[in-house]
């Protein structure tokens, strides 16, 4: 893994998060959230879709459908979205924003990890706004990547904007990790770990954190409100699809007869392979 000025390069990693997929009822609300809220920028737009991101890469992509039953936060889907910024600046030049626009947010955590923020946008469907720590503060004295959740100093957080306003969601900022909300743990685990090939970088009490290459998580799954909860009933709004960018071929490959292995249907086309997770997530893969 390559590490630059002790920061985690996240396309070097064997799979990293790609776009994330929403269904919505109201597709001009959610959508004008992310852009005035987040600073995305539309990338593409038909009658029943929009594509946001920014002019380096799409990031989220939105389909709208008002026929579709309300988010049950009880059900398997989306915990948040995590978007990261690039850098410390960035996040507290956002905060700024929000501040300033009085956006509601529903907490702000030092995670050791990174520095954390969160909310939801109009339909319920969570987000963090995100940076992070050195990869040399992540980890303890045995070697593990050690997590908490921590009351964020934010009056500490704002002084490393220097001065600068916000602008718009940066160009090389992504979506660092999608955080799920699952049935039971040990099923995340067999589908996440054993089947896609992520580490568990850690656990907390009812919930798994996923990594590759080394990062404390790109996906986690927890149970927190969804214990025991089934596949996700069809026609509801939230998470439909979760996109993951595997580095090398040879890694698509072997997820591929993994999963041909475990009786596992999964659709390959000429861009890669999708699977569905246990809860009925798309999960597409492509290099």
């Amino acid at each position: 893994m390559t590490i630059a000025n002790d920061f985690f390069d996240m396309a070097a990693a064997p799979l990293r998060i790609g776009t994330v997929r929403l269904k919505v009822r109201d597709l001009d609300a959610v959508s004008t959230f992310y852009q005035s809220v987040l600073g995305l920028s539309p990338v593409a737009t038909t009658d029943h879709r929009i594509i946001l991101g920014t002019t380096s890469a799409p990031l989220l992509e939105l389909e709208g459908d008002p026929s579709l039953s309300p988010l049950d936060p009880r059900q398997a889907g989306l915990f948040h979205t995590a978007f990261l910024m690039p850098t410390r600046s960035d996040l507290a030049r956002w905060v700024a924003h929000v501040a300033e626009a009085r956006v509601p947010l529903q907490g702000a955590s030092d995670h050791f990890v990174s520095e954390a923020l969160y909310l939801a946008d109009p339909e319920g469907n969570g987000i963090e706004v995100y940076a992070d720590r050195p990869v040399s503060a992540w980890h303890g004295e045995n070697g593990e990547i050690r997590m908490s959740t921590d009351p964020l100093d934010l009056q500490d957080l704002l002084q490393s904007a220097e001065g600068t306003e916000w602008s718009g969601f940066p160009d090389n900022g992504s979506i660092g990790h999608v955080h799920l909300q699952v049935g039971d743990t040990g099923k995340a685990d067999d589908f996440y770990c054993d089947l896609l090939g992520l580490d568990i970088a850690a656990r907390y009490p009812g919930a798994s954190f996923y990594g590759s290459g080394g990062y404390h998580h790109q996906l986690a799954g927890n149970i927190w409100n969804s214990r025991r909860a089934g596949k996700r009933p069809e026609g509801m709004a939230g998470l439909d699809a979760v996109e993951i960018v595997a580095r090398d071929r040879q890694d698509l490959a072997a997820i591929a007869t993994r999963a041909e292995s475990a009786g596992i249907a999964g659709k390959t086309n000429a861009d890669g392979l999708t699977l569905h997770d246990p809860w009925g997530t798309a999960i597409t893969l492509r290099t």
